[in-house]
């Protein structure tokens, strides 16, 4: 009877079962707090990679004339993740030897290493046994596991966007009157905000951004008098980073800085001009020429074309009946008006958008065009305004970017090229792609 009744006495059991739903509760628990700790970590390595490699690109795009330049930027990228990191608690999370400059090829998503490029960059960051540095887990070492290995890789690259290739770019207002065209791939962007009259047309694929739609300055009847405006609108806003380039951009013209220098320019060959009122038979074919204005002088370029040549100034320069192709002009004259023209003016070779041909023309103040100009694959540059009046037809392949304003009045046709815009000057800008 006793050996009965003790095989049917429960008196104890759950203590038992309570024991092992406590031991299972522990090892689920465990595994979440290990798992979510290493999550934790994970995104904590992949945002300090990221922060990591933009510093690497932009240290090597500002010291790229530089012979450290790769060294100065992978030091960089270091410093900004231990930073973020620091090697007295994460240990060393990536070397010199973890960070690769290469490029990036947007078709295929791959990156390619190359020592000599400057447009992409690979970093991968590690914690792991290897390193001495891996996650400890917490409870998982109790069944063996007693680390995470993990690792974080991200690339950048440099691009130039659209809108500063082709299109109209300004911080102040873009100001656009009536009866213009705007063909597809043509951008039209303001850091204040767009002003259109009527009777435009934006054809599919154009662009028109502010950073608040909701400022955009129309008429009443705007949107049914501006067909393909609504869908061109974007909202967006850029650090226009050429405009803080120019003087760098001068003094490296002057300079003979191959950065700069366009192809069609021997280097070292320097032509210093002695009169203020030049013709293209002043001008020497493949050389940079140079002329300094006595206060409150001016410069008058005037009668045919100018092809092959660079030219930096002091000057307020007048331009009469002129043509450009191959040519940059730049002068540090900071007026509104530092460089304009009162007859008809083409700059750039009207050759369909075909490699070469075009012309920069940069400023350290502002640009005043009267009617009848045509631009063919070149750029305006200026720190001011730039002002163009009406009938400016035939623009195709142009790139306006002003620190101040753009004002166009009527009657303009603007053109999308897509090539034969090479030579113009940009700015980098950066982004992650892996």
């Amino acid at each position: 009877m006793a050996l009965r009744a003790l095989i049917h006495d429960e008196s104890g059991g759950m203590t038992a079962f309570g024991l092992f739903t406590f031991t299972s509760a522990m090892m689920i628990g465990g595994l979440a707090i290990d798992v979510q700790h290493a999550i934790a970590a994970r995104t904590q390595l992949q945002a300090a990679t990221d922060s990591a490699v933009h510093a690497a690109l932009l240290t090597r795009d500002v010291t790229a004339a530089a012979p450290d330049a790769a060294a100065t930027a992978k030091a960089r990228a270091i410093e900004v993740l231990q930073g973020m990191l620091p090697a007295a608690q994460f240990g060393n999370v990536v070397t010199v030897d973890s960070i690769t400059f290469g490029t990036w090829d947007r078709t295929t998503a791959t990156f390619t290493p190359d020592a000599s490029s400057s447009s992409a960059v690979e970093l991968v960051a590690s914690r792991n046994e290897t390193a001495m540095n891996p996650v400890k887990t917490y409870l998982l070492g109790l069944v063996g596991v007693d680390y995470w290995n993990l690792q974080a890789t991200a690339v950048a690259e440099t691009y130039h966007p659209t809108c500063f290739r082709e299109g109209f770019v300004a911080e102040d207002v873009v100001d656009i009157q009536s009866n213009n065209t705007f063909t597809n791939g043509f951008c039209i962007h303001s850091n204040e905000h767009v002003s259109l009259n009527n009777n435009n047309t934006f054809e599919a694929g154009t662009i028109v951004s502010m950073p608040d739609l909701t400022a955009l300055d129309l008429p009443a009847s705007g949107f049914d008098k501006n067909a393909g405006l609504k869908d061109a609108l974007r909202t967006g806003s850029y650090h226009i980073r050429v405009l803080k380039q120019i003087d760098a951009i001068i003094a490296g013209l002057r300079a003979f800085d191959p950065r700069y220098l366009p192809p069609y320019i021997a280097p070292d060959l320097i032509e210093t001009l002695t009169s203020d009122k030049l013709t293209p038979a002043d001008f020497k074919p493949n050389r940079l020429h140079v002329y300094t204005c006595a206060p409150n002088k001016g410069l008058k370029i005037s009668g045919g074309t100018l092809s092959k040549i660079a030219l930096v100034t002091n000057c307020e320069i007048t331009f009469v009946n002129i043509a450009l192709e191959d040519a940059v002009i730049a002068t540090t004259h900071t007026g509104a008006s530092s460089m304009h023209h009162n007859s008809a003016m083409r700059i750039g070779r009207n050759d369909g958008c075909a490699e070469g041909g075009g012309a920069q023309l940069l400023s350290m103040g502002g640009m005043d065009f009267a009617g009848n100009l045509e631009i063919y694959g070149s750029q305006l540059l200026a720190a001011g305004d730039i002002q163009f009046a009406a009938n400016a037809d035939g623009i195709e392949g142009a790139s306006l970017v002003a620190g101040g304003r753009i004002d166009g009045t009527s009657n303009m046709a603007m053109g999308f090229c897509g090539t034969g815009m090479d030579a113009n000057f940009q700015a980098n800008y950066f982004r992650l792609v892996q």
